[in-house]
């Protein structure tokens, strides 16, 4: 059984996302270490893929830093049985299907299952196309994460449904980033989605300061930050650590 709806229990949440292996896996361990010290209430892991099209520019290096420090799958599982020793929040990985085909949906699945991994984030899937994943998600208890974007609209009702673990709210236009401005008209979509499912929703995409997130959590049930923290770890590398844990500390203060 999952435990994702644990991290919505104790009021807003907050969800960090972190590229696995960069610089490397030691900086994510004590990356995701300190997060979770400072109040995250879910970690979202990136699993480094090749062409990693939902990103921006800043996630996409991470992507191509980490793969040239020889991070592979196996490894990330690794990784996540040491941080599952004494760590209990809740865990979900962000990858491509690409990552997951060349694996075996299977295989990759049950080792979620096995490792303690919570959910499956993978935005190349469209809404239509899911059936390929989701019936070994549930033979496995692993929690396949929708989205719904601006351009969802007369899906929005449909996807909110059917939605499983939580569900991922897209802020904005483009790829993942970080953005002066949120513009679009998300009470407009939370309304919908409130009235089809109780399974809780946060917004990600372009939250980079602690009035955003405080703005987007307002409407939610968490933010999801992942451009900014990657922006540290670019800055700090293996030091970044205590500065992640810093940032994270104002942002979880903000929406509290």
């Amino acid at each position: 059984m999952s435990k994702i709806k644990n991290a919505f229990s104790n009021g807003k949440a907050f969800i960090p996302f972190i590229t696995c292996g960069d610089p490397d896996l030691e900086t994510t361990e004590a990356v995701v270490r300190a997060a979770i010290e400072n109040g995250a209430d879910l970690i979202e892991l990136g699993i480094p893929f090749s062409d990693p099209t939902a990103e921006g520019p800043v996630i996409q290096e991470a992507n191509i830093r980490a793969l040239r420090g020889g991070v592979n799958t196996k490894k990330i599982f690794d990784l996540v049985r040491k941080l599952r020793k004494d760590i209990t929040v809740p865990i979900v990985f962000m990858t491509y299907a690409n990552v997951v085909f060349s694996y075996g949906a299977e295989s990759f699945i049950s080792v979620c299952h096995d490792i303690g991994i919570d959910g499956l984030v993978i935005p190349d899937i469209p809404y239509e196309e899911k059936e390929e994943f989701l019936p070994i998600c549930r033979k496995f208890g692993v929690d396949l994460i929708s989205f719904i974007a601006p351009t969802s609209e007369n899906r929005i009702a449909k996807i909110a449904k059917e939605a499983e673990g939580f569900l991922y709210v897209v802020s904005s236009l483009g790829v993942t980033g970080t953005r002066s401005e949120i513009t679009t008209d998300l009470a407009s979509i939370m309304k919908i989605i409130r009235e089809n499912t109780n399974i809780p929703c946060a917004i990600g995409f372009g939250i980079s300061t602690p009035e955003q997130a405080k703005e987007m959590s307002e409407l939610s049930d968490g933010a999801i930050v992942g451009s900014a923290i990657i922006k540290l770890l670019e800055k700090y590398g293996k030091d970044a650590p205590s500065y992640v844990g810093e940032y994270i500390k104002k942002m979880k203060a903000a929406i509290r």
